[in-house]
């Protein structure tokens, strides 16, 4: 049985290897398996690296979520930072203010099965991501 939330700060490379780390284990917890592993722990790497990378620091934070007798992993990645000033501009594939590929966000929005994202200039960003257990009975 998957334990309580845990929660993770985030302000190195280390932290983002953890995060993805502690999500994968609960995923696996909660009975996700193979590809969803990997899809679970890729877009935590990718909101835990856009908060290295743009605020510096923040936090992820991995629960177990049980709601209408579906059971899945439910990922927050907040930071304190610069926010994000177009949302829509920034959820675009291929924008990036980094000469990154951007990925990013889009890319974690693609893998999860739900996705939510809420910032302020100079206010922060939270991150809200779902993904649930598809059973073979489903």
């Amino acid at each position: 049985m998957p334990g309580p939330e845990i929660a993770i700060a985030v302000n190195s490379e280390s932290d983002i290897v953890l995060a993805r780390q502690k999500g994968r284990e609960m995923a696996a917890n909660l009975g996700f398996d193979g590809s969803d592993l990997t899809i679970i722990a890729t877009a935590i790497s990718e909101v835990a690296r856009n908060i290295v990378q743009y605020a510096r620091e923040g936090e992820v934070f991995l629960e177990p979520v049980h709601e209408n007798g579906h059971r899945g992993i439910h990922i927050v990645a907040r930071d304190r930072g610069p926010g994000i000033y177009d949302v829509d501009q920034a959820m675009q594939d291929g924008y990036s203010t980094s000469r990154g590929l951007g990925l990013g966000l889009p890319g974690a929005k693609r893998l999860m099965d739900e996705f939510t994202i809420e910032s302020a200039a100079g206010a922060g960003t939270t991150v809200s991501m779902w993904k649930w257990v598809v059973s073979d009975g489903a």
